[in-house]
């Protein structure tokens, strides 16, 4: 039997009114594929099978519909569950409070009744991409204790190149020069590639010049006999010493001073080297990986770095990228740190709420992935309750990048209305009002990006001409969301 694709979203519908699951499939189209089942007892039994991208949960269900649960259940369980689809919810009930309850249970979104079908749309695609992070995730961390790549996460393009370029290198003897800003995981790298090496059965040592003076570098390097010195009272093995057999890690290259520079450019020509107070070679078996952040070629070219040198050590050269140049992976390197953290701190397991996942996009990351780390780690420890990682968690810097994920007091249209406008304006300004770019960022069209853009009257990101016919479009807009509804029995 030849092999059915899967649908591009999948789709449980909790919800007793089969008509409405009908009608609802229907004019969903054929990229969603929905499953009914009646109770959420059923739903909640859904959750091991892993076969759907979202639950959109009728949060109107009663004891009669549920035997014994009610729709707050499901939302209860799923949000216990790391692996548990992302929950839709909908009801006739529009006040505040049932929105502010619904989200405060797990739901991701909440939707009025009648639906209107392109919010439904959009809800549910967020909430599908939101369970495709997860999934991505989780076949990270399954990644990542069989090649030891702790921390080097990322789908963008950049860490893509990265990770092929690891694979091919860890195989090879030939030394890499890793270059990038301070905190975008250099030394991650080089770990990852003698993990992956045939010398991972061997030492990894790890020495920064830019930590020792210049004055006990040399030693550090490459040891000392005893009487070397004054209060050389025995024979100390240096660093190459220590990583016989396996890699050592030399980072901060370019902090060298040049006599050092000649002195490590010997070891690596000769492939031996000689502890102070000694004469007598010994000879060096290692893998040398380099990293640093500065600009080597316009040291070679002023004469702070030796040419022969740069060319010994950069074989083959990885760039990592800064954290602002990939945005597309701060989710889930934050994701992955929240779970990191919350299991080492002993913390209760948490989401992050749009508006603290819209600071962190928003924010330049002059520390890269390691302010990152610490901002994850700061907002876990010190934030209050156990449900989520808002705004309020966030450190001073990054709280008033964000659009707020508080529901105001008022109108629960007006705030819907308030935070699809920051969110769209957020993603314009993330891409330099790019409308291609920051629909593909929002994960909806172009052609969608426009009618909201319309809708929420946000002219700072319009052409001239545009503005001028915001009044006349305003009227389509209002008639093309096809409204239906459910009520429950």
């Amino acid at each position: 039997m030849p092999k059915v694709n899967r649908p591009e979203k999948q789709i449980l519908l909790v919800d007793p009114d089969e008509a409405f699951g009908q009608v609802l499939q229907e004019v969903l189209g054929p990229a969603y594929l929905l499953r009914r089942v009646s109770t959420v007892e059923a739903g909640i039994a859904q959750f091991d099978s892993r076969d759907y991208d979202v639950i959109l949960l009728n949060l109107d269900l009663r004891h009669e519909h549920t035997k014994q649960e009610t729709s707050s259940t499901l939302l209860r369980s799923a949000a216990e569950r790391a692996d548990a689809p992302p929950v839709v919810a909908y009801s006739w009930n529009v006040r505040r409070e049932t929105a502010v309850a619904a989200m405060q249970n797990g739901a991701v979104d909440f939707l009025e009744q009648p639906l209107d079908v392109q919010a439904l749309k959009f809800a549910l695609d967020g909430a599908c991409r939101r369970a495709a992070l997860a999934r991505d995730l989780a076949a990270a961390q399954q990644f990542l204790p069989s090649a030891h790549v702790d921390g080097l996460l990322g789908n963008s393009a950049a860490m893509d190149e990265v990770n092929d370029v690891i694979r091919k290198v860890a195989g090879v003897q030939t030394s890499v020069l890793i270059t990038g800003e301070s905190g975008t995981g250099k030394g991650v790298v080089a770990r990852a590639i003698h993990n992956l090496s045939q010398r991972s059965d061997k030492s990894f040592v790890a020495f920064s010049a830019c930590a020792f003076p210049e004055s006990l570098i040399e030693d550090e390097l490459f040891g000392h006999e005893k009487g070397a010195f004054t209060g050389a009272n025995h024979t100390r093995r240096g660093r190459f010493e220590e990583a016989k057999g396996g890699t050592i890690f030399l980072d901060e290259i370019g902090d060298l001073a040049l006599p050092l520079q000649a002195k490590l450019l010997r070891v690596l020509q000769e492939r031996s080297l000689e502890r102070l107070g000694s004469n007598a070679a010994l000879p060096v078996d290692v893998r040398v990986i380099c990293a640093t952040s500065r600009n080597l070629e316009k040291m070679v070219q002023e004469g702070t770095f030796r040419e022969d040198l740069y060319f010994r050590i950069s074989v083959v050269r990885i760039h990592m990228p800064p954290l602002r140049e990939r945005g597309e992976d701060i989710p889930l390197l934050a994701e992955y740190f929240l779970r990191t953290f919350a299991k080492a701190h002993n913390k209760a397991a948490r989401s992050l709420t749009p508006g603290f996942l819209s600071a962190l996009a928003g924010y330049n990351w002059p520390g890269n992935v390691r302010e990152l780390q610490n901002v994850i780690e700061r907002s876990l420890v010190l934030a209050n309750g156990n449900e989520h990682l808002g705004v309020r968690d966030l450190p001073p810097e990054l709280r008033q990048l964000t659009v707020s994920d508080e529901v105001e007091i008022g109108s629960f249209h007006k705030a819907v209305q308030s935070f699809k406008r920051e969110l769209v304006r957020s993603a314009l300004r993330m891409h330099g009002g790019n409308k291609l770019k920051a629909a593909k960022e929002l994960g909806i069209s172009r052609c969608y990006l426009h009618r909201l853009l319309n809708q929420l009257r946000i002219v700072e990101f319009m052409p001239e001409e545009e503005d001028e016919v915001t009044e006349r479009r305003e009227p389509a807009i209002a008639v093309e969301g096809f409204r239906m509804s459910s009520r429950a029995m």
